[in-house]
């Protein structure tokens, strides 16, 4: 299996080239800070500086700053096959009304981020990321991990009366994250290590697992997601907090 390296830009993700095995862009056309409350975020304390002219919304590792955008590459075709299972579940959930975003590979990626500026939006991966979590637990990491990442963007362009807005933004992209990966139907092992994923691989300012299983949990049953089949699933996280 070659590095997960590249994405493309379909109907959220835009290409990119790293993790080996491939992924398109996930459709976040509606990107746009005149329409969205993107430029509220980019305001806002929870985003970590990247550079004069963009910011981190979420990273899945404890140490952003050693990335450096100028190494964004295109993403693998093993990412890229990847990207478009999720992209095909978002699209159900936000049809002609949703954003775009460039998928992307960087090597200095803190595992693996979601950064925005200036109405544009690209989901970066380390392709030594993806490839360890592939191979520790197959496929279902990696749509769990960037299921999370795009869960940010659909909370951004989207409202549910079942994500609520006092929770902090990991919460609710989690909330989506958890409808995203019910809208895949993935087989029970799938659905395990995706779980497994999200709890290994949090992000840095993410509350603990007590408190994002139970809001996982809620998106996935409101987009038709058998609660029985999250908790067999969820059985098998097993992490100190």
């Amino acid at each position: 299996m070659e590095p997960y390296g590249h994405i493309l830009r379909t109907v959220g993700f835009v290409s990119g080239h790293g993790f080996s095995r491939t992924v398109p862009r996930i459709g976040l056309r509606g990107f746009n800070p005149c329409r969205s409350s993107l430029a509220f975020f980019l305001a806002t304390a929870f985003f970590l500086p990247v550079s004069a002219s963009g910011q981190i919304v979420c990273a899945l590792g404890p140490d952003a700053s050693g990335y450096r955008p100028a190494a964004d590459q295109r993403p693998s075709a093993d990412a890229m096959q990847l990207a478009g299972r999720v992209n095909a579940a978002v699209k159900t959930i936000c049809a002609a009304n949703c954003p775009e975003i460039a998928l992307l590979r960087n090597t200095t990626a803190p595992n693996a981020l979601l950064a925005a500026s200036a109405g544009q939006a690209k989901l970066v991966y380390a392709p030594q990321f993806f490839s360890a979590a592939y191979e520790a637990m197959g496929d279902g990491a990696i749509l769990g991990l960037i299921a999370h990442e795009l869960g940010h963007a659909l909370d951004d362009t989207m409202g549910a009366v079942w994500v609520k807005s006092d929770w902090p933004a990991e919460l609710r992209a989690d909330a989506w994250a958890g409808c995203i990966v019910a809208r895949m139907d993935l087989n029970a092992s799938d659905l395990q290590a995706s779980l497994i994923a999200l709890a290994k691989y949090p992000p840095s300012s993410s509350p603990g697992w007590k408190q994002r299983l139970p809001v996982l949990r809620s998106g996935f049953t409101q987009c038709g997601g058998a609660g029985g089949k999250f908790e067999a699933a969820a059985a098998h996280v097993t992490l100190r907090e």
